[in-house]
């Protein structure tokens, strides 16, 4: 796949390193390094929007022409001070960036682990492999990114449509908050499938 990466941090280089061993022709832009304009061209299969929350919906609009047709993979995390929700009470920031890209198909994904995690080869953890929850509206769209999240490693979720992206950015939100800040074990919170049900 041909895959473009606006953003030049942590996340872009985690995630487009892992991609580039798996075979996939990646390439990377930022306003400071490399041309932002180039690699949304470049991804004809894919875009990873790798940028600031508060930059990416600014940098989608302005290339909404280019972006037509592509398939918009969000990470971003609109957490705030005291690791509050920016978007509280919504639009998603998923949903943000679907307005000013209109013609794109904007999946949610990639968001709720640190860069450190996408370096593992493979994050696995006890022996089950990471999870991946994708939220979007187009089927073909989801089985590009299901294919990038297999090429990690990693198991893709069906987690909705893009309407419940906002329940993957609170979800962020509070993961951070417990890890970050409480210094937590996150994923205790959570009991094995076989007791979730009741």
């Amino acid at each position: 796949m041909r895959i473009g990466i606006l953003g030049t941090g942590g996340m872009a280089d985690a995630l487009g390193t892992r991609w580039k061993r798996a075979g996939h022709d990646v390439l990377a832009g930022s306003r400071s390094r490399g041309d932002v304009r180039a690699a949304a061209e470049h991804g004809s299969d894919a875009v990873l929007l790798a940028l600031p929350y508060p930059a990416v919906v600014e940098v989608v609009a302005a290339r909404a022409d280019v972006l037509r047709g592509r398939v918009l993979i969000d990470c971003t995390n609109p957490v705030g001070p005291d690791f509050g929700l920016r978007t509280a009470g919504g639009p998603a920031a998923a949903e943000r960036i679907a307005a000013a890209a209109p013609d794109a198909h904007v999946v949610k994904a990639f968001n709720l682990c640190h860069e450190s995690v996408w370096r593992l080869t493979p994050p696995v953890f006890a022996g089950r492999p990471l999870a991946v929850p994708l939220c979007g509206d187009d089927e073909d769209a989801l089985a590009v990114v299901r294919r990038l999240v297999h090429d990690l490693g990693c198991a893709p979720l069906h987690a909705g449509g893009l309407d419940r992206a906002g329940l993957l950015e609170a979800t962020a939100a509070l993961l951070i908050r417990l890890w970050v800040g409480e210094g937590a074990d996150a994923q205790a919170i959570a009991p094995p499938l076989e007791f979730a049900g009741g």
